[in-house]
């Protein structure tokens, strides 16, 4: 059977292990998500940052780990990526083993700082910066001087020929990908780079391999392939597996641990503009002006977004060049619904993708926690015949979003006709809409950590109408 497996060239992917990744996506694990699932009301605390995502690749020595680890980061170009690499970790050696160096081996897991290599991936874990050190492989000693800084990111890549035999680090990780290439390859691929990279002799290479390299891959290297949850054969020629391992690690990046709960909430994928346009309209400085052109932005993201989860019929047109297009038609029954006053920003938005729309509004009284009292509404007459795009910015607690989708029930509109709009959530409203309404869609560009003891989300960008109409000062 393993001789099946490992002849196969696309990757493999075990069972069990991908099983035990699904579970563990599937249920909140973390200190957030758990606190996040046992709302009942009460203000959150503010949790640490997310977690990056944690990729370990491993495999023979020259058997295009490397290789692989930067055709990921390349296609991963909308996310902060690093790479750490295990051979930067080798300890250096002694007076005494210098001399003998002939006689070191350096594939043998003692040859690793491995409580050094822990050290520095549990701080980027945990968003902080670290310095890595830099090994001269010529003298065979760490440079004293120079370090590498490696700063907090999305997605942190380890690699190196060990970083599966360790327990206590392969427990840092998310991803576990083995290389699988052919082991004539890899001593070709060996002895070209020691020679050019690393100033050796073909006859010490071919001596070194044969007393270490290869008993060494036997003894340990191989037998960490079956911690792997993806087995790469070839490697870096391998374009399938690692297109298919790029898109796992998008899926995972752009989902939120509450869309694993509830699958009727949807964060649109992130990328830099979006964190960039984020980071503008949470910044208390910026301008009024500015605020409204970046929101307006974000929004209209969000709303296009949001219409991709209407139906549509299928519809032929013919072309100027006489061809025949077959596509859709879109939903023709819509309305959207403003949730007086910040749900009023987002009008321009949805006029702007849905000409000639119509837009109901209400109006709910909000005051802290409690504040759920209806005060005004004006809806389409026939609303009730209509899919609705509920619109406002913030979901805090949920109370006056729920108020709202409880009046649209009441006039007529099916629960699952309802998308909920909005720029930020808060997790507590998330659970209390979801709780009450599971058919309601909610689309948002942000779930942010939590609601403080004024009811106010975190970190959150304030008080998004008084901001976008400038009545704030």
């Amino acid at each position: 059977m393993g001789d099946v497996i490992d002849s196969a060239g696309v990757p493999h992917f075990s069972g069990l292990r991908l099983e035990a990744l699904r579970l563990s996506s599937s249920t909140p694990s973390s200190p957030s998500s758990a606190k996040a699932a046992s709302y009942s009301g009460s203000p959150a605390p503010v949790d640490a940052p997310k977690q990056p995502f944690v990729i370990g690749v491993s495999g023979g020595t020259a058997s295009g780990k490397t290789t692989v680890c930067d055709m990921i980061i390349q296609q991963l170009h909308d996310h902060r990526v690093v790479l750490v690499n295990q051979d930067s970790f080798y300890r250096g050696l002694t007076a005494e083993e210098s001399e003998r160096v002939q006689d070191y081996n350096f594939d043998h897991p003692e040859a690793f700082d491995t409580e050094q290599l822990l050290e520095c991936m549990n701080q980027l874990k945990s968003g902080q910066s670290v310095n890595v050190p830099i090994y001269d492989f010529k003298n065979h000693r760490r440079c004293s001087e120079s370090f590498r800084k490696v700063n907090a990111s999305d997605v942190i890549i380890l690699e190196g020929i060990l970083v599966f035999h360790d327990q206590r680090v392969r427990d840092l990780m998310d991803m576990k990908i083995f290389v699988d290439t052919d082991a004539d390859i890899r001593l070709a691929r060996r002895i070209r780079r020691d020679t050019v990279e690393r100033g050796r002799d073909v006859n010490s290479v071919l001596e070194q391999y044969g007393r270490f390299v290869k008993p060494a891959f036997d003894d340990f290297v191989l037998p960490s392939k079956k911690y792997a949850d993806v087995i790469i054969p070839r490697g870096g020629d391998n374009h399938v597996a690692i297109d298919l391992i790029v898109q796992h690690i998008r899926t995972k990046l752009g989902q939120h641990d509450l869309c694993k709960i509830y699958p009727n909430v949807y964060v649109i994928h992130s990328t830099f503009q979006i964190r960039g346009m984020h980071t503008l309209i949470r910044d208390k400085d910026i301008t009024t002006p500015d605020f409204v052109f970046y929101s307006d932005r974000l929004i209209r993201l969000v709303v296009e977004h949001g219409l991709g989860h209407l139906p549509f019929t299928e519809k032929q047109v013919v072309t100027p060049t006489g061809s025949v297009y077959m596509g859709v038609d879109f939903c023709k029954k819509l309305c959207g619904v403003s949730v007086v006053r910040s749900g009023e920003s987002m009008e321009n938005a949805l006029r702007a993708c849905c000409k000639g729309i119509k837009i109901g509004k209400i109006l709910i009284h909000r005051e802290g926690d409690n504040g759920q009292q209806l005060i005004y509404e004006k809806l389409p007459k026939d609303i009730a015949e209509r899919r609705v795009l509920l619109l406002d910015p913030v979901l805090g607690t949920g109370n006056c979003a729920n108020q709202a989708i409880d009046l649209l029930i009441r006039k007529g509109v099916p629960e699952n006709r309802i998308i909920f709009l909005n720029l930020i959530s808060a997790p507590e409203g998330i659970h209390t809409v979801c709780k009450r309404f599971p058919a309601v869609k909610i689309v948002t560009s942000e779930i942010d950590v939590g609601l403080n003891e004024e009811y106010r989300v975190i970190p959150g960008l304030g008080e998004f109408g008084d901001r976008y109409f400038g009545t704030d000062n």
